[in-house]
């Protein structure tokens, strides 16, 4: 299939779709590529040459639970827009599958760069860098304003209990995933449980805010915040949580995990959450709390990888160091917890 017809995007059908629900939005011939980046649903660039837009679609083979993460990304989305937190203009949702195989949404494209790793953010220097990320805490204390009620999302999840949920749901994960002896896992996971927070009042939580998930101007402002599959209602601290952990760097090299903490000029921890706390007026207090769960999610989000990996399911290169970075995030979670 040759580069401008990608696996999983028919552009016929797609014209089609687009000239029927948006007469005279597309003035010329279609194009497409896959974006690379994407850790589960995929995500296309489309354009006709004169503008430019994203197609977001589960994998291919995809199983049913994906394709309502579909609806959730395009109902969020379309209910930020309006507000000052920065995401793409929606442009549809199409759950009829016979179009691309499963459903899927258009958006506009949002001109930007995704930072991956400490080496792409160096050539914007220390002052830059901590200005970008600063500016990725500002974002978020936006995103965390949001009256769900006043945009149509009050129903968007269930954020009685949500703490314990997760929880749960990330041991359970640990479990299916079990061949090997983990030193100290059980520990972080029991005295999180032990330890559990009251939950602040409910936010539109992200569910993987960091830097890489987000596209950064020439401004070094967020222009969008992108990857929205994980989004609900819940403790909008467990974001914080997540960015902090992101902010610590890990010295592990050739990490599979995001490096961009490693970069000359990225702010420490304590920097962002002391910014969020007064930019939001949030009680932070609990915070390593948040920041050990989140040591702890992807502990077992590696280790899942790991089992993979050793029978044979993992495709491409660099499987075989991520069993070793499970231990140094369980022993983080417990270092963090025990300072809290």
């Amino acid at each position: 299939m040759s580069p401008d017809h990608p696996p999983g995007l028919d552009l016929d059908r797609l014209r089609g779709l687009l000239d029927r629900e948006r007469p005279g939005l597309v003035s010329g011939a279609l194009s497409g590529r896959l974006i690379e980046g994407g850790r589960s649903n995929l995500t296309y660039a489309v354009s006709d040459g004169t503008s430019r837009w994203v197609v977001r679609r589960p994998p291919l083979g995809h199983v049913l639970a994906t394709a309502h993460d579909m609806k959730r990304e395009h109902r969020v989305i379309s209910a930020l827009h309006p507000t000052a937190v920065p995401v793409p203009r929606p442009v549809l949702l199409c759950e009829d599958e016979e179009v691309l195989g499963s459903p899927f949404y258009v958006m506009e494209f949002a001109e930007g760069t995704p930072y991956r790793t400490a080496d792409q953010l160096a050539p914007l220097g220390p002052e830059r860098t901590r200005g970008a990320v600063l500016n990725l805490v500002d974002a978020l204390v936006e995103l965390h304003a949001v009256d769900p009620g006043e945009v149509g999302l009050a129903d968007f999840g269930r954020p009685e209990g949500f703490l314990d949920r997760q929880l749960r749901r990330w041991g359970k994960q640990l479990d299916a995933s079990r061949n090997r002896e983990l030193a100290g896992i059980d520990e972080l996971h029991a005295t999180l449980g032990r330890r559990l927070p009251a939950s602040p009042a409910p936010a539109v939580v992200h569910g993987d805010y960091r830097l890489d998930n987000v596209l950064i101007g020439e401004d070094d402002r967020i222009k969008a915040i992108l990857d929205w599959e994980m989004s609900t209602l819940g403790d909008p601290l467990t974001d914080l949580g997540l960015l902090a952990m992101y902010s610590l760097p890990l010295d592990a090299p050739d990490s599979p995990v995001s490096t961009t903490a490693e970069a000359p000029g990225h702010p420490d921890p304590a920097e962002l959450i002391e910014r969020y706390a007064a930019r939001s007026g949030r009680d932070v207090s609990a915070v390593s709390w948040y920041t050990a769960f989140a040591w702890f999610k992807l502990a077992v989000i590696l280790e899942g990888i790991h089992y993979r990996y050793t029978l044979g399911q993992t495709v491409g290169r660099g499987f075989d160091r991520i069993g070793d970075l499970v231990p140094v995030f369980i022993e983080h979670g417990l270092t963090t917890l025990q300072e809290g």
